[in-house]
């Protein structure tokens, strides 16, 4: 922890007060230091892996996009057993773009219903800022609890 700066001379017994309050600032700056640096160890490792899953996950979207269409040639080949070749080709083109208004319209519902991601947490600071503020009218239900569940 204190590698970088040689050792105190005073014995913890014999030191000051304003030695101690000296040297404990100072491991107390080397623990902070330390601690930082091991979490961006831990986040660089952390985002290495991630960025490998993210490459790996584009991969198979991109296979599995070609096995989407492998799947929609074969059944333009199977309906034009019973239809002509394009009408079969328009069957299966029309089933696609309505499946994908169908998609659509789903993800513009669920989009409409999402909130801003932080309101909870900006409920929870004002009602932290309006505790510290007026502590004699904060209660223990001045505000929205962050796991979402009532108080």
């Amino acid at each position: 922890m204190s590698e970088g700066r040689p050792p105190t001379s005073a014995p913890v017994e014999s030191a000051s007060t304003g030695q101690l309050v000296a040297r404990m600032s100072s491991d107390l700056s080397d623990l902070v230091r330390s601690e930082i640096q091991l979490a961006k160890a831990e986040l660089q490792e952390s985002v290495r892996h991630a960025g490998v899953g993210a490459g790996l996950f584009g991969t198979a979207g991109l296979i599995a996009l070609y096995g989407v269409g492998a799947l929609v040639a074969t059944a333009v080949l199977a309906l034009s057993l019973v239809l002509d070749a394009w009408l079969a080709a328009l069957v299966v083109a029309a089933a696609l773009f309505v499946a994908a208004g169908v998609a659509a319209v789903i993800g513009r519902r669920q989009v409409g219903r999402a909130s801003p991601p932080v309101q909870r947490t900006v409920e929870n600071v004002k009602a932290d800022v309006d505790a510290v503020r007026h502590p004699a009218t904060a209660t223990d239900e001045t505000g929205p609890d962050p796991t979402g569940g009532p108080r």
